[in-house]
């Protein structure tokens, strides 16, 4: 969509973007699910080449298989959605599910705690290590590589959906949130996308390519 929301001078215009990407009849598909999704399928696949790489390993000897990461993505994908979910609920807006359990399930409407996402793949990591007979450390260190390729996203796709905006300010750079307020406010969103999801991810691919 190319419509914009009316703002002050002071501030950018909001764009009107549909937080649904793509209608396919009853189905709606949200930019912050895509988030989510592309972001486990394209972490899964540089894990797949951390490990593939034998250089980045002691003694040339990676700690798990490409089989294991793959089997392991499922066990990622239920600790970040169950976990995510699950705190958010519990800490943020519990009154609402007690009244409407059914929406529980609209994970693609957003309303996902980080903290609740984090403890439940770290549960999920000990518990598939155990399992596999993996340094639990060692798998930390290769998911931790990926984490933020899906922060990023998943951030860009919050300023989508224009939640988990700034306080008010009177940058150039601001926005008028639809749901903020009629002040300007700082896109909280963009610069987490850019420092969790860009500059960790460089920081993380020299610590780990680097030694």
């Amino acid at each position: 969509m190319t419509d914009y929301l009316m703002t002050p001078l002071a501030a950018l215009p909001f764009p009107a973007i549909d937080p649904v990407a793509l209608q396919l009849g009853p189905l709606a598909i949200h930019w912050y699910g895509l988030g989510y999704v592309v972001g486990i399928l394209a972490g899964w696949w540089y894990a797949r080449r951390l490990v593939s790489n034998e250089r980045l390993w002691a003694d040339g000897k990676p700690a798990m298989t490409v089989t294991d990461l793959d089997d392991f993505v499922l066990w990622a994908a239920i600790g970040i959605v169950a976990g995510g979910r699950i705190g958010y609920i519990l800490f943020y807006d519990l009154p609402r599910y007690i009244a409407n359990p059914l929406d529980i399930l609209a994970v693609w409407e957003g309303g996902m705690s980080f903290h609740g996402g984090l403890l439940g793949v770290t549960l999920a990591m000990l518990l598939f290590a155990r399992k596999r007979d993996i340094n639990a450390w060692s798998l930390f260190d290769t998911i931790s590589a990926v984490v933020p390729i899906g922060l990023g996203l998943v951030r860009v796709a919050n300023f989508v959906n224009s939640e988990l905006w700034g306080r008010v300010t009177d940058v150039p750079w601001a926005f008028v949130f639809p749901n903020g307020g009629p002040e300007p406010r700082h896109p909280s969103q963009l610069y987490e996308a850019a420092l969790e999801g860009l500059v960790l991810f460089v920081v993380l691919r020299l610590l780990t390519h680097t030694g």
